[in-house]
Order: structure tokens, then C-alpha cells, then sequence
């Protein structure tokens, strides 16, 4: 898949999906269905606008590209969002961006779909532009609830990863490069790689979890490991089972299946350990599906 960043688009006719698409929900596939290029903006238009209030994502713009391209897009053309192009209004992004940059033939958005200064712009506002079709998308719904990246977060910070990959249509995803691995964890018998997560975006609540890392089954921790009282703040720590070898450095993909047990303090080491290989084993037991 070809990515580009509007300032660099070649003009040709497109059918464009138009939106954030954190996370690359259910919902996000069905408005992204049928089309050809995607429309993102990058940053989040939230930490432009109103920083304080900016939501933690569920992907960064890496994980976004790569999500886009398994459902067949031709391309991912990024928009740099800034405070000059919030100030917009909604018809010139129709004239400037859609028509002008794109040469869209179809724009595809969801029904809360909203654009340009003070969001004025909507889809009934798309539906007047007589250049080009709009595919108006209603929300998806699953289980009586409707799909949306802000409920998605809240399971993820609830511990509820495997319903947050009902509504994602595939597992929550963390990546990063291992920091450093626990000596502590070699001497218990359970390396692990840790991973620092970035604070901008969503991250598993404090728990045990078990999860594949690059493919490979792992009982991961999520937490500030109050055994041990280390004070070097929130780690993602993966014990990845079976696997030999140094991680140090390397770029890691960590796919949550489901919580284990939350996090908690032990009277010893070996009462940890005791713990660790109950849970190595139910996370083996739940990866092999």
C-alpha cells in the first residue's frame, strides 16, 4: 500500500474514505468498504484543538497504515492537521482537498462524520456537492452496542481486551522496543522483555494478560510490579514462553487475547514465581485457542 502525505498526492480519480479511523474498527471498515484510498489526519484533530482533552489512542499512525492495508487499500493518504487547517471552513476541504488534491469520484464517511471550522461541515453538507457520490455509513453495532474508538478504550483500560477485539475486529495491539530485560525475572526463571509505554497512547490496565508477541505465545504484566518496589513507573513486561535469545532493542508487537489476574503484591520471590508459571500455563492454554 502506498503512502502519502497530502501536500505530495498525485491528482486521480479516487473513492475516498474520509476520517480518523483510530483503532480501524468494525465500524471504520464498513465506512472504509468499497474504497480504494483512505483520508486520515495526523495528529489526532482532538490534540490540536483541544489538547487537554485529547483521547489516548489505540494506534499510532504505523499500526493504522498497516491495519488499512490488510483490508485491500490502495492507499493511505496522511493530512497534517494543524491549527491553520482547522480554521477551514468546510466547503474549501470539499473544493481544496476531496475535489482539488484527491479528484474524488466517491467519499465514503460515517454518519457522525464532522469537518472544517467549528465542525460545521457534515454529510448532508457532502450530499449537495454534485462531483462526486457520497456512501453515507451508519454506526455498526454489535451485541446492542454501538462500535466506537472512545468504548474500545475504556475495555482496553478496563482490562478487557478480548471485548475490546469484539468491537476492533481484531486483537489490541502494543509495540515498542524492549528497554531492558529483568534480571529479577532471569532469576525467578521467567526473562522478561519490557517495553516502556508511551503515555499518548491506550494501554492494557494493571493485570496480567496473556498475549502472543510477534507470533509467539506470552504471559504478559501490565503494571509498577509492587513486589519488588522498583519505582521505575508503569512497565509492559512479556515473558515470552519458549523463546531464547536476547530481545534488547528489538521492535516488539504485542497482541492481547484476554486479562489473567490483576496485579498484586507477593509476601516472596518464590511465591511469585509459584504464581508466574500458573499463569505461563493458562496463557499457553488460551493462545492455543
Amino acid at each position: 500500500m502506498l503512502i502519502t502525505m497530502l501536500p505530495d498526492v498525485a491528482l486521480r480519480r479516487r473513492r475516498v474514505a474520509v476520517g480518523e479511523f483510530d483503532g480501524v474498527h468494525l465500524g471504520h471498515r464498513e465506512v472504509i468498504r468499497g474504497s480504494d484510498t483512505v483520508l486520515t489526519f495526523e495528529p489526532h484533530p482532538r490534540a490540536v484543538l483541544s489538547p487537554d482533552a485529547a483521547p489516548k489512542l489505540l494506534t499510532t499512525l504505523e499500526q493504522k497504515a498497516d491495519l488499512v492495508a490488510e483490508i485491500g487499500v490502495e492507499e493511505l493518504v496522511v493530512l497534517p492537521f494543524d491549527d491553520e487547517f482547522a480554521r477551514r471552513e468546510p466547503r474549501t476541504f470539499v473544493d481544496d482537498v476531496l475535489v482539488g488534491a484527491l479528484g474524488a469520484e466517491r467519499v465514503a464517511v460515517g454518519e457522525n462524520f464532522r469537518f472544517g471550522h467549528r465542525a460545521l461541515g457534515d454529510p448532508a453538507l457532502l450530499r449537495t456537492d454534485g462531483r462526486f457520490e457520497l456512501r453515507e455509513v451508519a454506526l455498526v453495532e454489535i451485541e446492542g452496542e454501538i462500535i466506537s474508538s472512545s468504548r474500545i478504550r475504556g475495555l482496553v483500560s478496563a482490562g478487557e481486551v478480548d471485548h475490546a477485539a469484539v468491537f476492533l475486529g481484531h486483537p489490541f495491539e502494543l509495540r515498542g522496543p524492549v528497554v531492558h530485560g529483568e534480571k529479577r525475572g532471569r532469576d525467578l526463571g521467567f526473562p522478561t522483555a519490557n517495553l516502556v509505554p508511551d503515555d499518548a497512547y491506550a494501554c492494557p490496565g494493571h493485570g496480567v494478560y496473556a498475549a502472543f508477541v510477534d507470533g509467539r505465545p506470552a504471559a504478559v504484566n501490565v503494571g509498577v510490579r509492587p513486589t519488588f518496589e522498583t519505582g521505575l513507573g508503569l512497565l509492559v513486561e512479556a515473558h515470552v514462553i519458549d523463546w531464547e535469545g536476547d530481545l534488547y532493542g528489538t521492535e516488539l508487537r504485542l497482541e492481547f487475547v484476554a486479562r489473567l489476574r490483576g496485579e498484586r503484591r507477593f509476601e516472596s520471590p518464590e511465591a511469585l514465581a509459584a504464581q508466574m508459571e500458573r499463569d505461563v500455563a493458562r496463557a499457553l492454554a488460551l493462545c492455543a485457542g
